[in-house]
């Protein structure tokens, strides 16, 4: 396996753009075939091989905030891992994130933004303590300033004596276009070219020795003079740390020489790289949206291999501009997610009523907290991995406040690809605490529809989860009938049956497909309002049954099968709950099923295996 790591230490500076683009190309190749994050590990190339050149990693600690943009990072440090790269996003091969599993390079588990300077300051601050010189170097993008942990970590970060580097990758993008004050304050330190120019020339007068001491403290004192004049104090220095840039971060041998520099402070410092998201690939340059995570692709022609007509993202962006254009009162809001989230036709539609507030999902409850309390109807949809920030403001900001708000849940249940850091699993047991919310959790796109109408009137936190990606069809092992009034779907002669399979969402697919191989007298109860349950209903309903096996793509500990479970404790009933005890690997969508023992073979062998 070629070491690109002794590579990039031994080569000249001048041969290091070579390297860069072969690594590039590698990149460009893998993600083609695996899918993944492309546009933003594209521009990080030549900063990676940089950091490289200057910091030597892992006694140096290289910490990448959400993780996504490490891929070069992944490619060159290679040789120390147990898989190749060509393995990325595949069970049990290289994970789309940073992973300590992975190897001794990968620091943290980095899957949400944020993060980057808080666990950096930590291990400085150790290595302060136990007297290692090593640098730590937190290398955070600019969209992830839109998060609030990025400012309570900054706040602590000018500690003395930290070998501390903070490296904003600022690119102007998050994953859709930047929003919010910090992009302008960015983008006006960047076009603030007329002091940086005369810095550069002031420290080549320094350089002149014959010029005099009192001449050179003289000019150092006109230069901060005319930099204060030109543009102030950073928002960093104010902070207490130094500041150096921007430099242009896709030129090696610039961002070396910067590098080198902010080792020599001696203390924390923030490097302001500039780069471009997807260079060096024509299509994700383009458009760096849509190229910043994507499924498989032709290279030649930038197309993707699998297009979805409609998925149950889109049919939820749907259903709530229909809401929207019937009652001027609804809000979407989102953070950082537009697309994927499904609300671009919304924020096109009603540009007015439309909140992209970054990568912020405390602050996006809250906000949308104040619309509902000032007679609007908000509609939050966040990703159910990053709706785990939100859990404070929807208890305390949502429901104790007795304010309705719709939340949407995209990406619930086994996620493919991401792996552990981007599982749809804990959404569940987080708002099922939550006094007087509910959940629903549909399977068909018209039941998606028809929560979203519903929870739009419930009064109070409703939250509608739903599986990435399209909905599946099939022909129903029994005839389904409907309980409106409970939202629930239950096979017909469900009275008689002996065995009952209770599940909901995408699961009730494969508890279909395994009813084909079960006795006569088993039957299936699909939930769709997940929370809360009736409990009155559910024991008269299933009471009587020998066993009640319970189906579900979420954490176990907390689930429905465990309050169904303690609802019929005094019942004669036998309770079997399958659902997830582990945090979910990378993997396709059919494998992770079968790693986790999710499939109707499973079902039917745990079923049959229980005596009656």
């Amino acid at each position: 396996m070629r070491d690109y790591l002794s590579e990039i230490k031994s080569a000249g500076v001048k041969e290091l753009p070579l390297l860069a683009h072969e690594i590039r190309e590698r990149i460009i190749d893998t993600v083609s075939k695996n899918g993944g994050h492309l546009a933003s590990n594209l521009g990080m190339v030549e900063a990676t091989v940089a950091l490289h050149r200057v910091f030597a990693s892992p006694k140096d600690k290289l910490i990448f905030d959400v993780g996504h943009q490490a891929y070069a990072h992944k490619i060159i440090t290679e040789n120390e891992r147990s898989v190749p790269f060509e393995n990325l996003r595949k069970l049990g091969g290289t994970s789309g994130f940073t992973s300590p599993q992975e190897s001794a390079h990968d620091i943290f588990f980095a899957g949400h933004s944020g993060t980057s300077i808080s666990s950096a300051i930590g291990i400085a601050e150790a290595n302060k303590l136990k007297g290692d010189d090593s640098y730590t170097i937190a290398i955070i993008g600019d969209g992830s300033f839109t998060n609030g942990m990025a400012y309570e970590a900054l706040n602590n970060a000018s500690a003395k004596g930290l070998k501390l580097i903070i490296l904003v990758n600022d690119n102007e993008m998050s994953i859709s276009q930047n929003v919010g004050g910090l992009a302008k304050y960015l983008s006006k330190i960047r076009v603030s070219r007329g002091y940086f120019r005369f810095k550069r020339g002031a420290k080549r007068i320094g350089f002149f020795p014959l010029l005099g001491k009192p001449f050179v403290k003289l000019f150092a004192w006109v230069k901060n003079k005319i930099r204060r004049a030109l543009m102030g104090n950073t928002i960093f220095e104010n902070l207490g740390l130094d500041y150096i840039g921007p430099v242009d971060g896709n030129n090696i041998k610039a961002l070396i020489n910067v590098l080198e520099e902010a080792k020599k402070r001696g203390g924390a410092c923030v490097v302001h790289m500039k780069t471009q998201k997807g260079v060096g690939y024509l299509p994700s340059e383009r458009e760096p949206s849509r190229y910043h995570g994507i499924g498989t692709f032709d290279i030649e022609s930038g197309e993707a291999h699998k297009k979805m007509p409609q998925t149950f993202s889109s049919v939820a962006g749907e259903a709530v501009v229909g809401l929207a254009r019937e009652d001027e009162k609804v809000c979407a809001i989102t953070a950082a997610m537009a697309d994927g989230t499904g609300l671009t036709p919304f924020a096109n539609e009603f540009p007015e009523r439309f909140y992209d507030v970054g990568i912020a999902e405390e602050h996006a409850v809250t906000f949308a907290g104040g619309l509902a309390k000032n007679g609007m109807k908000p509609i939050v949809a966040l990703y159910s991995t990053f709706a785990q920030r939100s859990f404070d403001q929807a208890l305390h900001d949502i429901s104790l406040q007795n304010l309705p708000l719709t939340l949407l849940l995209d990406r619930c249940g086994v996620v493919e690809g991401d792996g552990y850091t981007h599982q749809g699993v804990f959404d569940y047991q987080l708002f099922s605490c939550v006094p007087n919310a509910k959940i629903y959790s549909p399977e068909t796109y018209e039941e998606l529809k028809n929560t979203i109408s519903k929870s739009s009137s419930d009064g109070c936190l409703s939250v509608v989860r739903y599986p990435k990606g399209a909905e599946k069809t099939y022909t129903p092992a029994r005839e389904m009938i409907y309980d409106g009034e409970h939202m629930l779907y239950y096979s017909s002669g469900i009275e008689a049956a002996k065995r009952v399979i209770v599940t909901y969402g995408r699961m009730a697919e494969v508890a279909n497909e395994a009813l084909k191989d079960l006795p006569s007298d088993t039957g299936i109860v699909k939930l769709v309002k997940i929370f809360p349950l009736d409990r009155s209903y559910l024991t008269g309903l299933l009471s009587g049954k020998e066993l009640i096996y319970t189906l579900e793509e979420i954490y176990k500990n907390g689930c429905v099968g465990e309050k169904i479970a303690s609802y019929l404790a005094g019942t004669q009933a036998r309770v079997k709950i399958k659902a997830i005890d582990t945090f979910v690997p990378c993997g396709t969508l059919s494998e992770l099923y079968e790693h986790l023992s999710l499939t109707p073979h499973d079902v039917v062998n745990e079923i049959i295996s229980e005596k009656m």
